[in-house]
């Protein structure tokens, strides 16, 4: 039997839905879907079937935070989506640093939450 990914789904809180949907879709050149689940609105990050996947959330109990749990999203084009967080409302609280496994950053979102970016450099 295969391992189970680690991670299967993530959620990121937002206090301003349409102002996150736009800094992750400006930030990362995605375009997000919308939509409702259980009175709680969903803007869904592409991802292919069988792999882990998320979304922006709004409404109760979600609530940004820069004290909580770090996820990490991929980025292909690293430098770029990384220069675009601060024209968007994010601002970067750890550049660009390289570790075994890629390079990696840290930014607070347009919400308020503490997110990770990272690549694997070809």
């Amino acid at each position: 039997m295969q391992p189970l990914p680690t991670i299967t789904w993530f959620e990121i809180p937002t206090s301003d839905f349409q102002r996150a949907i736009d800094f992750y879709q400006a930030v990362f050149k995605i375009e997000l879907k919308t939509m409702e689940e259980l009175g709680i609105a969903m803007a869904l990050f592409p991802h292919a079937e069988g792999m882990a996947g998320g979304a922006l959330v709004s409404g109760a109990p979600y609530q940004p935070s820069s004290d909580g749990v770090v996820i990490y999203l991929y980025s292909n084009d690293f430098d770029a989506a990384l220069d675009r967080i601060e024209c968007n409302g994010g601002k970067v609280v750890m550049p660009k640093t390289e570790i075994p496994a890629g390079l990696i950053a840290l930014f607070i979102d347009s919400e308020g939450n503490r997110v990770g970016l990272h690549t694997i450099p070809q």
